[in-house]
């Protein structure tokens, strides 16, 4: 419900703040005679991007009365920057002026303490009303048309609002230099290629974000490798898929289903390829979040045409097929949906709606705008926008449960790298998970892929000096990457020898004789046990260095034990070579009660070694 005034009849405070975007600068006293309403917001705030597009059919309805100024108030520091700025009203299609308030000085002088929070202003300069959250438009109409008869003759329908024609969405009044993250440079577009030697995006290439030209991206924020090799894109400010040389959607905004050149999108993000027997029975092979229409749809691959399989979903921003159905990341209601595909059934699947940092059984946790999904061994992660943090829900015979992996609220982030606990990230919006177990995260609002290993605990930094990385895949040797602020998709080199946790290096080991009994001893750490419900879980790798090294027991194989025969040449006092060494185990809880997960314990060690008479015939190494 809106609440008028402050309680008394206030004077509206002055407009401050660094600039101004979509018009010259603006002042109070010059719009004196119209209704003024300020949008307090923040990019990163979904709520805040459904009212902009609520106020829409508002300032249309009283263009000759009303100005609408955003005020963008930023909640993480790499939104103040100038570029962020920008890059925010083009995104959104923002139209009329924007005030870039990096500083809080106009929040600060209103009192707002939400994202979004309106101000509205009448004719002659009080605050008139005040509220927060979406869905008030129809209230604010109502209050405007019983003003409207109030100021009568005061009211003016001469003022220019928004500066119509002179700019378009985005552009500064008076552009500040950019401002990137510390640390960050210039980023130029690699050639996107892989495996198969064929470009993701032939002709494609990194552009303004204005740009119409037929290969170029705009805002790019899906992207998913199929089963045949191709990439498929979302390219999201465009409304339309890129899919070799197709392009899917006639380019223009709204929801229309059929073949490729009329189909109708807006903003699609998240994309998903179902299993081929599910494909079968539906009719489409590929899942699309179509966020801007609040609606799933569906692309059949063999002639691309596009299907609606459900709306009334706010803000869709990926899917993931997951224990057996579709998994929605709904941004706008901070939940999991799913989707039964066969049925056409939507339901709840975790997250009470309340915004926040709570781990459990999914049905009473909280999220924060879920906006990134992939499948893993562990489960489904998650990549929870609004509280910088990796999440991860998984199955148990009591339900889903779900736990944090990095990140700790609303108003906790960084960029620390070091054990989950204290690792930081800034408003994630991607995540891949790798064929290792491990998971690649796109640390968005600080220009970063990190890389989280779920058996040590550790997040490592794998590339910087990015825009806007908002979604991942992963193709054998590569992550290819969408930088949303840039405009492109790109690509970085990540053989799966770097997903592997860093070996330790142990002192030089004595050996005697030709042949050795090798055995990593290990013990499960309390509360759990030797997970032997289908047979040995445990898997021994030794690679030789120089190869010659060794004569018999190189190579990997389930147990933890091994017969190791050296090369009989070698031999002495010196350092003769090291054996690379990595060891896996299983253990799950002892209580299979609510929450009880199996868990991965894997170590890898760099093992020098010398073959001296008389020293031990055995080498034992602890997991």
């Amino acid at each position: 419900m809106i609440t008028k005034g402050f309680g008394m009849k206030v004077r509206a405070p002055g407009l401050r703040g660094r600039g101004w975007l979509n018009s010259p600068e603006r002042s109070l006293s010059e719009l004196r005679g119209q209704f003024v309403l300020l949008d307090f917001w923040t990019s990163a705030c979904v709520n805040c991007v459904h009212v902009i597009e609520e106020l829409r059919p508002l300032e249309e309805r009283y263009a000759d009365v009303l100005t609408v100024i955003g005020v963008h108030s930023p909640k993480f520091p790499y939104e103040a920057t100038p570029s962020a700025v920008v890059n925010a009203v083009a995104r959104y299609r923002v139209t009329h002026p924007v005030l870039d308030d990096p500083e809080l000085l106009t929040w600060d002088a209103y009192a707002a303490n939400a994202w979004p929070t309106l101000v509205l202003i009448d004719p002659r300069g009080y605050v008139v009303a005040q509220v927060t959250g979406e869905g008030h438009a129809a209230e604010l109409a109502g209050l405007i048309d019983e003003l409207r008869v109030v100021h009568g003759d005061e009211l003016r329908t001469d003022v220019t609002a928004a500066g119509a024609g002179e700019r378009r969405p985005g552009e500064t009044a008076a552009p500040a230099a950019d401002s990137r993250p510390t640390g960050t440079e210039s980023f130029s577009r690699q050639d996107l290629t892989f495996a198969s030697g064929s470009n993701v995006f032939p002709g494609g290439r990194a552009l303004p974000g204005a740009s119409s030209e037929p290969g170029g991206l705009r805002f790019p924020g899906g992207l998913l490798a199929l089963a045949d090799g191709r990439i498929l894109i979302s390219d999201t400010g465009n409304q339309r898929l890129l899919l070799a040389d197709a392009m899917i959607g006639s380019g223009e905004r709204g929801l229309a289903d059929g073949p490729p050149e009329t189909a109708r999108f807006a903003d699609p993000l998240g994309l998903l390829q179902l299993p081929p027997d599910i494909a079968v029975q539906v009719g489409y092979d590929v899942v699309v979040a179509d966020s801007g229409n609040d609606a799933i749809r569906g692309l059949r691959l063999d002639d691309l045409t596009v299907t609606t399989i459900a709306t009334g979903i706010s803000t869709p921003g990926d899917v993931a097929w997951f224990d057996q159905r579709i998994v929605i990341a709904v941004i706008g209601r901070h939940q999991l949906w799913s989707l039964d595909p066969i049925t056409g059934a939507v339901r709840v699947y975790a997250g009470t709606g309340k915004e926040g940092l709570v781990d459990g059984p999914a049905s009473t946790s909280w999220f924060a705008q879920p906006s990134g999904l992939s499948v893993g061994p562990a489960g489904l992660w998650i990549a929870d926008a609004e509280s910088s943090a990796l999440r991860l829900l998984y199955l148990t015979d009591d339900g889903p449960q779900v736990r944090t992996a990095i990140g700790q609220g609303l108003f906790e982030f960084g960029s620390n790298d070091g054990d989950g606990w204290d690792a930081r990230l800034q408003h994630p919006l991607g995540v891949a998970a790798l064929p290792d177990g491990t998971v690649a995260v796109a640390d968005t609002f600080n220009g970063r892929v990190r890389h989280y290993n779920p058996v040590t605990d550790q997040v490592t930094t794998v590339q910087g000096d990015l825009g806007e990385p908002s979604a991942l895949t992963y193709v054998p040797n590569y992550l290819l990457i969408t930088d949303a602020a840039r405009h492109e998709v790109t690509r970085v080199d990540f053989d799966e020898s770097r997903l592997r946790p860093e070996p330790i290096r142990t002192s030089v080991s004595d050996l005697a004789g030709e042949t050795v009994q090798f055995k990593v001893a290990f013990e499960p750490p309390p509360g759990e046990e030797v997970d032997l419900r289908e047979g040995d879980q445990t898997w021994l790798e030794i690679t030789p260095h120089p190869p010659l090294l060794l004569k018999q027991g190189a190579g990997g194989a389930p147990g933890l034990t091994r017969e190791l025969t050296f090369d009989d040449r070698i031999s002495g006092g010196r350092t003769d070579g090291w054996l690379l060494i990595e060891a896996r185990a299983a253990s799950c809880d002892i209580d299979q009660g609510p929450g009880a997960v199996c868990h991965l314990h894997r170590r890898r060690w760099e093992v020098p070694v010398r073959l001296i008479p008389g020293s031990p015939a055995s080498l034992i190494l602890t997991l």
